[in-house]
């Protein structure tokens, strides 16, 4: 029998999960926001399958909180985002943008409404622990903000709502997209939401015991075992599909709103103060030079996702970068975000990607490549 052996010190952190993931076939690991996650359960495409044709349960404790508590709770986490939370209500979540100063892209994470003056940022992949608390500093405001013991896993795929059943009972089914309850399974506390980075049906279960994350692992994958539950790892093809971005490969701090066409999320015709306001309006008023498209490459089928970014030629000139890129095989075609200057973005556009010294074609078409109206995820019950 092979020991596995995985661990360069206490500086990167184990998540409540890591020895569970690893009986139950993990045998990869990369590092996100300073702990491990599971990235290898085997052959990717079939962990692709077995999220959009069954469910897959997912370690995502690397999605840490920054939990914001305190009189000033509400005000001080509306001046993190553009977002207008004025009729946030307690129960619901929200995808938001984090801006620096200059507009600049520090994170874009799930925030959650526990009570009037309770929230957690649910994190990509980023120090905004530290931003956070560094604002607070000189904010004027009455805040706590700290990380809490909370380590979510995902639930993830079309099976995900039975096995949700079996667990909580049938009321979970009232669970709407986008909103949470605080519950408990077997003694174990949680918050459950009807969130997940999969462009999927599905769940996230946030642990707020670390020392029951053994026990939770096991019940869910017991429980689910009937409706063909599979330990898995978030999909880079399916998220791809879904136009879901990646923070540090598809943006980043030199990256700003209006570039990734997310202006629905950037609310500035109100009298919320919130940092990089002022920017975002100027970035508004004269336009963006560049913006995120997807693109078709034509080329044999990928053997996995991009490791660095793919230069973008046209005329022999540069003209951006891919960003994210893999071979969707339910598509059958080679899928990409990309990041080109403005007059290169409109769909059927056409120029080179360069890989590895060879030069293939690519086109612009519409994204996200699969559910573009997001009926999976959103779907009523």
């Amino acid at each position: 029998m092979i020991k596995k052996n995985f661990g360069f010190g206490t500086q990167i952190r184990k998540s409540p999960y890591f020895d569970a993931t690893v009986r139950w076939g993990a045998a990869g690991f990369s590092v996100y926001n300073h702990m491990y996650i599971p990235r290898d359960f085997g052959d990717p495409e079939q962990n692709f399958w077995n999220l959009i044709n069954d469910a897959i349960l997912c370690d995502v404790a690397v999605e840490r909180q920054v939990e914001i508590t305190g009189p000033d709770a509400a005000q001080f986490v509306q001046l993190l985002t553009p977002r207008d939370l004025t009729n946030l209500s307690v129960g619901q979540c929200k995808y938001v943008l984090i801006a620096n100063n200059e507009g600049g892209l520090l994170n874009d994470p799930v925030l959650l409404k526990l009570a009037e003056n309770h929230f957690w940022l649910s994190l990509g992949d980023s120090d905004i622990l530290l931003w956070a608390q560094g604002v607070a500093i000189n904010s004027g405001l009455d805040v706590s903000i700290k990380e809490p013991d909370v380590s979510p896993l995902q639930l993830q795929g079309p099976k995900s709502i039975d096995v949700m059943i079996e667990l909580f009972g049938n009321d979970i089914v009232n669970l709407k997209y986008y909103w949470l309850i605080e519950t408990e399974l077997n003694g174990i506390p949680l918050v459950v939401s009807r969130t997940g980075w999969s462009s999927e049906l599905g769940y996230e279960i946030y642990l707020r015991d670390g020392s029951k994350g053994n026990d939770l692992w096991e019940l869910i994958m017991e429980t689910g075992n009937k409706y063909n539950l599979h330990p898995g790892h978030t999909s880079s093809i399916r998220r791809i599909e879904g136009g879901m971005l990646s923070y540090h490969a598809d943006a980043d701090i030199n990256t700003n709103p209006f570039e990734l066409g997310m202006d629905r999320l950037v609310n500035l015709d109100n009298n919320n103060k919130f940092i990089g306001k002022d920017a975002l309006i100027k970035i508004k008023e004269k336009g963006v030079t560049r913006k995120q498209v997807g693109i078709i490459i034509d080329c044999d089928p990928l053997k996995g996702p991009n490791t660095i970014f793919w230069p973008i030629i046209k005329n022999d000139k540069k003209i951006g970068k891919v960003t994210s890129a893999v071979f969707s095989p339910r598509l059958n075609k080679n899928i990409a975000l990309a990041m080109v200057t403005i007059d290169n973005s409109q769909i059927d556009n056409n120029f080179d990607v360069k890989i590895a010294d060879k030069f293939f074609t690519a086109q612009v078409v519409e994204k996200p490549f699969y559910d573009p109206k997001k009926q999976i995820t959103s779907k009523s019950f």
